[in-house]
């Protein structure tokens, strides 16, 4: 019952976060990071339970951004810029109605469910030029297998495959310009 406890306090968190995505999208954009979810509500699945609500939806994003723009900035140089456009987003798990009602809002760790993140993003040095750029559909089928930091956040896994591009694709290139 641990996994519903945390799923349930994360849940009462995000809802109670108080800023919408919108203003934090604003705040993302503002500095040398932005970070746009294109059509949120036609994602894979972003849900907070297994009937998903806007305002779960939001603050799930709006935590993963935060991740991102923290993560992203504490890599780039005076003046570089990281741009991020999210297509789709598969959240790691999956909620399982069928185990019953008290597991509506339990996401379960498989590894038929593993999370995917389809998106663009462009690295620009200080002077404008293009240091990286592409089309990622990032994916894990072993996430579960995954040594994930901070086991306790219910995004561990998502953010740890965000991590492992950031670091594979925004440090090294950002580092070597």
């Amino acid at each position: 019952m641990k996994t519903k406890t945390i799923s349930m306090f994360f849940s009462l968190c995000l809802l109670s976060s108080g800023a919408p995505l919108a203003a934090d999208e604003a705040k993302a954009s503002a500095g040398n990071v932005t970070v746009v979810f294109d059509h949120p509500e036609n994602f894979a699945d972003v849900k907070d339970f297994y009937m998903a609500t806007d305002k779960g939806r939001d603050a799930i994003l709006a935590d993963l951004r935060k991740f991102i723009v923290d993560r992203a900035s504490s890599y780039l140089r005076e003046g570089q810029k990281l741009e991020v456009k999210f297509t789709d987003i598969d959240l790691a798990g999956e909620f399982e109605p069928q185990r019953g009602p008290e597991f509506m809002d339990v996401r379960i760790m498989k590894d038929i469910y593993p999370p995917r993140f389809d998106f663009e993003f462009k690295l620009t040095g200080a002077d404008g030029k293009v240091l990286n750029e592409g089309k990622r559909r990032l994916s894990d089928p072993f996430y579960t297998d995954r040594l994930v930091p901070f086991r306790d956040d219910p995004l561990c896994y998502d953010k740890d495959v965000l991590n492992d591009w950031l670091t594979q694709d925004i440090k090294s290139k950002a580092a070597a310009h």
